[in-house]
Parts: structure tokens; C-alpha cells; sequence
């Protein structure tokens, strides 16, 4: 499948993207369309992560990054973030039992300070693991996480480690979450919302921006393929001029 789908996408210019981040919307309102609880809805998005991530990592991609669970997502029900965090533990719990044997890396992104100590023990553990998987896909989720927060967070980690030294951009780079994970080449967000809502607002920088009305329960493998082709017949240009 994966050999197929690069070579419908080959009219493009572009390679395949080597990083696509998703911001995965529309759980709730599948769920409600459906008469279910919103909360069924994040458990069939959970299953549609798994299967996305895997047809990423086949179809040779180095990372997938996804917006799960987002600083101002607190302000949901007691019900729905109590879910979000099962559905997390139980993510993680199979990730620990999986990961070696998949060949994928784990990482999560955020500020983990505020999960529960059962939570963050479970990362410590995926991270033990991913350590001896270098060069592995990795699936990169965005937990407790917000673009602002991350900047902000960079920039005090900056001024702690680098005392005095004057901030530059690749100072604060090197501080972020995602200080050694590539920029996303193509960001996508299901739903049919039209907006990033915080979202790796400083590695969006130059990213390919594509949405979708699909709700991301339904989102497929056919719905990768199109993004990628999308992609491809993409004029990027970093700001410069093609002769």
C-alpha cells in the first residue's frame, strides 16, 4: 500500500513530507452526530491514531506529531478530561509493551507537570524505551500542550541554562519540546475548522498548511494519501524567489 501510495503522488515536485503534525478535531461531534457520549468519540479517534501512525511509519515518514490533549482542554467536563486521561493511560500502557517490538519511539510534548504522578511515571518509562530505538518512526503527542506555553517555557529555560547570553533564535530552538524533532513539513487539521489553536506556533513557521472537513474519527489512510498529493503540488519557497 504504501509503494502505491508515493507513486500516485509522484506529479508533484515535492518528496513526501518527513513530518506531519495533526491537530485531530471532531471527536466530540462524531460522537454526537452518532447519539454517543463525546467521550466515545476520543476513544474511536485514540483507535484512529494507532492506525494512522502506523501507515505513517509504513510509508517511510520519520515523524508524526499530534495535538491530543491541549492546555486549554482543562476546561472541558470533569467526564471528558477524566476519559482523555484513560484513553492516555491505556496509550501508554501499550506503548510500553509494544514499542521495541513495532520499531516505534514514543515521545510526548507539553508539560507534563501537571498529569498525575501515575501518568508521568508512565512516560519516564516510554522514554527509558525509546532511548534504545534510535532511528525509529516516532510518534511525537502533544499532552498538556500549548504553542504559547512552549515558548514561554523555552525562553526560562534559556535564561537558566545560558545565564547573561543574548537570546537568539537557535537559542530558543534548542530549548523547545521539540529541540531534537525536525520542523513539521505539512500540518493538518481535521474537523473543518479553519485555525491552529495554539499549536506548534513556532515550528509552524514555514509548514504546509492543509484542512479537512473530515472529523478525525473518520479520517483514513485514502485521507493521508490526499494530503501527501496535495503536498507534493505545493510551491514551497522559504520566503525566497524561484527564477
Amino acid at each position: 500500500m504504501a509503494t502505491d501510495t508515493i507513486d500516485r503522488a509522484a506529479g508533484g515536485s515535492q518528496p513526501i513530507p518527513r513530518h506531519i503534525a495533526i491537530i485531530m478535531d471532531g471527536n466530540g461531534r462524531w460522537a454526537q452526530q452518532k447519539g454517543m457520549p463525546r467521550t466515545a468519540g476520543h476513544a474511536v479517534g485514540a483507535e484512529t491514531f494507532r492506525r494512522i501512525a502506523t501507515y505513517c511509519k509504513d510509508l517511510g515518514m520519520d515523524h508524526l506529531t499530534v495535538y491530543a490533549f491541549s492546555t486549554e482542554n482543562w476546561k472541558r467536563s470533569r467526564d471528558e478530561v477524566g476519559a482523555i486521561m484513560g484513553l492516555l493511560k491505556k496509550y501508554l500502557l501499550e506503548s510500553i509493551e509494544k514499542m521495541e517490538r513495532d520499531r516505534i519511539r514514543l515521545k510526548i510534548l507539553g508539560d507534563t507537570s501537571a498529569l498525575s504522578p501515575e501518568l508521568q511515571e508512565l512516560i519516564r518509562k516510554t522514554e527509558i524505551i525509546a532511548e534504545r530505538l534510535p532511528g525509529c518512526f516516532q510518534a511525537n503527542v502533544c499532552l498538556n500542550y500549548g504553542g504559547r506555553d512552549e515558548i514561554v517555557r523555552a525562553a526560562e529555560r534559556f535564561r537558566r541554562e545560558h545565564p547573561g547570553e543574548p537570546i537568539t533564535e537557535e537559542g530558543i530552538a534548542s530549548c523547545l519540546d521539540t529541540a531534537d524533532i525536525p520542523d513539521p513539513d505539512l500540518i493538518i487539521r481535521t474537523g473543518g475548522e479553519y485555525r491552529i489553536s495554539n499549536f506548534l506556533l513556532w515550528q509552524c513557521a514555514y509548514a504546509e498548511l492543509l484542512f479537512t472537513d473530515v472529523l478525525w474519527p473518520d479520517f483514513s489512510e485514502k485521507d493521508i494519501d490526499d494530503a501527501i498529493d496535495a503536498f507534493r503540488h505545493r510551491d514551497r519557497r522559504y520566503g525566497g524567489v524561484k527564477v
